[in-house]
């Protein structure tokens, strides 16, 4: 297992050739002190766990490693099919001319859906294939805690989350955010 920065693997996923909407997700609190966790995955893709801080309110550190190659049979149940929440993953629009041609495919989508009788589900979709969104999907998420599927990933990778969890620790009082924002 590599850990690496949490750009790198969110590169990693916004580069792969796996099927954009495939992609499902857990996050919420870190166990133990201060940051985020979130487990990305897809069947195709494997698994992706990242580590986060808010550093300052302009900037996240964190960590991140592949824990997978693919979801298997004991992995799958983990993942949310279907959840109250949603996520996506952007790449950055490369140029102007392209920020163009994404505003209007997004313009044709919200007028779409004002017009048509669609479900939010339809058209945070539709709105993540007018981005060109390289991962979204359904997520299990808890602002103020833990969900079950979060702690039933970290117990399957008990390792990779000593690990990652040491590594953000690190980070945290090199930065010394325990101090407050800087």
């Amino acid at each position: 297992m590599r850990v690496r920065d949490w750009q790198d693997i969110l590169a990693d996923v916004t580069e792969g050739s796996a099927d954009a909407d495939g992609w499902r997700a857990v996050a919420g609190d870190r166990r133990d002190g201060i940051g985020e966790d979130l487990y990305l995955g897809h069947p195709d893709a494997g698994v992706y766990q990242v580590k986060t801080y808010a550093k300052n309110p302009f900037e996240v550190q964190g960590v991140g490693t592949e824990l997978a190659r693919r979801i298997d049979d004991d992995l799958d149940p983990l993942f949310p099919e279907r959840a109250g929440g949603r996520f996506g993953v952007q790449r950055g629009i490369a140029d102007e001319d392209d920020a163009e041609r994404t505003a209007k495919r997004l313009g044709s989508v919200v007028e779409t859906h004002r017009d048509a009788p669609t479900t939010a589900a339809d058209f945070f979709d539709d709105v993540m294939g007018a981005l060109d969104s390289p991962a979204y999907g359904p997520m299990e998420y808890d602002a103020y805690g833990r969900p079950e599927g979060l702690d039933a990933l970290a117990d399957e990778f008990e390792e990779a989350e000593r690990l990652l969890s040491a590594d953000l620790d690190d980070l945290v009082d090199e930065e010394g955010v325990a101090r407050g924002f800087q």
